[in-house]
């Protein structure tokens, strides 16, 4: 199995490789003040950049821009980052490396931040894998770190500093803000973007939502039926006499996917779970006894994985799926045997078409289905072709 997952990691870096690449319109401003409008390799950053990739020119080669030459730049109607240089608490997250001290250990750096909310009082944020800072600043507020920090107590109990929330009151305070209310403020994107937008509107002053981006779905469930060509073999580790080798059937196959969209890398990786119905019938030709060899097998499959999307253009997209599936029998006639409930890997190419029409080539690893029995081991192999169908 480890090789066919590494044959898989394979395909999806290859053919990520050859994805269309989409440099989208917007704009930096270098040292010298001059703002010069290109055209930017948006990937939608997970982690803050220190660097990004323009052009130009559609037909222009890209170059290379970094937190040094760069003081701002944006993609058009999608995000923008200034660059700042601010005290950092970088203080551990990690439940198991809390630091024991209740005050933030600031370090002066020089970041790209993400604006999140623009206006008479700004909201900015910092993220570089598990750690996720906040900022603000204001017409009358030099920028600074919104202070949360989690920390253990001389009792090893996890406490939490929540410095952020007097900061809040003290500095942007008005009529619409009360300290009951920052009392449940959460140190999260969702939770402060609100309040940003409550303190500017309370201002009435005019301000931009960078987070406002062009919706999509985070859910999709999608119908998948399709048809299975199916083998199995079953060997006797005691006499290879009783050993079988089992024809390949085509058969049907019902799925139904919920797909979750994750919200970064511009949607491009989503975790799908697809409850499956499939079954295997095939008879025993070898044996004209009346001890009953024949196989009726039926179960339902639940792979969980990831998807990668490789978008072609508006209309069309490719996708990559690696999945774990875990196989619950329903009916299990295996020679007389008892199948069992295993565990294999699948991995598939598929097409989707105007976000509603999808049809995939799947190819799943061996499973053992009778892996219950010492002196018995199967050999069950499966290609799907599956269809599928966006409901919403």
């Amino acid at each position: 199995m480890k090789n066919n997952i590494l044959f898989f990691a394979i395909i999806l870096l290859s053919l990520n490789c050859y994805a269309q690449v989409t440099y989208e319109k917007g704009y930096f401003i270098n040292n010298a003040n001059q703002k010069i409008h290109c055209l930017i390799k948006n990937v939608d950053w997970r982690n803050n950049p220190t660097a990004f990739e323009y052009k130009l020119s559609e037909n222009d080669t890209s170059q290379i821009a970094n937190i040094k030459t760069v003081k701002e730049f944006g993609v058009t109607h999608f995000s923008k980052y200034v660059r700042r240089t601010v005290n950092i608490d970088r203080s551990s997250v990690d439940i198991n490396e809390l630091s024991k001290k209740r005050a933030p250990i600031f370090y002066e750096e020089e970041l790209f931040l993400k604006v999140l909310i623009e206006g008479k009082a700004s909201l900015l944020q910092y993220i570089d894998k598990r750690l996720t800072r906040y900022f603000y600043e204001s017409d009358t507020h030099a920028i600074e770190q919104l202070v949360f920090k989690e920390y253990k107590t001389k009792e090893n109990k996890i406490a939490s500093n929540n410095e952020y929330r007097q900061q809040l009151y003290t500095q942007l305070n008005c009529d619409d803000i009360s300290m009951s209310n920052l009392k449940s403020l959460k140190y999260e994107k969702k939770a402060l973007i609100k309040f940003f937008t409550i303190y500017n509107n309370c201002n009435n002053t005019t301000f931009v939502n960078f987070d406002q981006k062009t919706a999509f779905n985070t859910f999709n469930l999608n119908i998948r039926p399709g048809f299975n060509s199916s083998s199995l073999g079953i060997e006797n580790n005691v006499t290879t006499s009783r050993n079988r080798n089992y024809d390949t059937e085509l058969t049907f196959r019902f799925g139904l996917e919920c797909e979750f969209i994750l919200g970064f890398n511009k949607n491009k990786w989503a975790v799908i779970i697809e409850p499956t119905y499939q079954y295997y019938k095939a008879a025993d030709k070898a044996v004209t006894n009346l001890i009953n060899t024949d196989v009726d097998y039926s179960s339902i499959e639940l792979p969980i994985g990831v998807r990668h999307y490789l978008f072609l253009n508006d209309n069309s997209k490719v996708f990559i799926n690696g999945l774990f599936n875990y196989d619950v029998v329903l009916n299990d006639s295996v020679r007389n045997f008892d199948a069992a409930s295993s565990l294999n890997f699948a991995m598939g190419v598929g097409y989707n078409f105007n976000k509603r029409y999808g049809v995939e080539f799947r190819y799943h690893t061996s499973r053992d289905v009778l892996n219950d029995y010492l002196s018995w081991s199967s050999d069950y192999k499966t290609i799907s072709v599956i269809f599928g169908y966006t409901l919403f």
